[in-house]
């Protein structure tokens, strides 16, 4: 594995780190009766956090299916037709 591919997954690790304080940050919350608007504003936060993970992980997949494909791979058809699918289905 490249150190840049090292690098990424180092910080999407992290993120999620982040992302599960802010998760356990939100259960006390809710278990001390917090202000429901704070609440919400917390898991805003949380999810748009998750979702930037999510988005950086479907981008190293689609990375991983086009990695050594020319434009005339005769395969390059079928990686398309997979970076497809995954949008349809996660994005």
């Amino acid at each position: 594995m490249s150190t840049e591919h090292e690098a990424r997954k180092q910080a999407l690790i992290k993120r999620l780190r982040r992302v599960e304080g802010q998760i356990r940050g939100i259960q006390g919350m809710m278990e001390r009766d917090a202000d429901c608007e704070a609440t919400v504003q917390q898991l805003t936060a949380a999810r748009r956090a998750l979702d930037k993970v999510f988005y950086e992980t479907l981008a190293c997949a689609l990375q991983q299916e086009l990695d050594g494909s020319s434009s005339d791979d005769a395969n390059t058809q079928l990686k398309l037709d997979k970076i497809s699918t995954l949008l349809t289905k996660y994005g």
